[in-house]
């Protein structure tokens, strides 16, 4: 074998190695992959139910409950789409009725099953994707930035 071509075989190996390599990252991704949805946006797309997911709006207004056990349901709404939401364990302290917030779990049934529920305190700390709902259904009493930070510490 002439010296140009184990040169050329083992740039080859060495290019599929690598992209052997990086298909192995991207599947081991796709596993931890959180998906973010408003409630719209799940009501079309019907994600299954293996698949983790955020779903993020406004808790509405008259639909929490809780059963006992710990265990709460409520509603999250963009104003345009609810999708009730079960959870287990104990709310944030800033959780309550037209309050965002952002849960993360599992799509079944219909029903959203959620391991961890977390309230925002104003619109200015939401994720872009729910203020951008918000803002397409006239809900949003932000900034109008909706880019999930603050003005606090910044010079006028």
């Amino acid at each position: 074998m002439k010296r140009k071509h184990r040169r050329l075989t083992f740039v080859g190996i060495a290019l599929l190695l690598l992209g052997a390599a990086a298909a192995l990252v991207l599947a081991a991704f796709e596993d931890n992959i959180v998906f973010f949805y408003s409630p719209t946006d799940l009501t079309e797309k019907k994600p299954g139910p293996s698949q983790r997911l955020r779903l993020g709006g406004l808790v509405e207004t008259g639909s929490v409950k809780k059963p006992g056990g710990g265990i709460i349901i409520f509603k999250i709404t963009d104003t345009a789409q609810s999708v009730e939401v079960q959870y287990k364990g104990i709310v944030p302290d800033l959780f309550r009725e037209g309050q965002g917030v952002v849960a993360e779990g599992r799509l079944m049934n219909g029903v959203f099953r959620a391991d961890e529920v977390l309230a925002k305190h104003d619109e200015n700390y939401m994720p872009p994707e729910v203020a951008e709902a918000l803002k397409k259904a006239g809900q949003w009493k932000g900034d109008g930035k909706g880019n999930g930070h603050t003005d606090k510490g910044k010079a006028k």
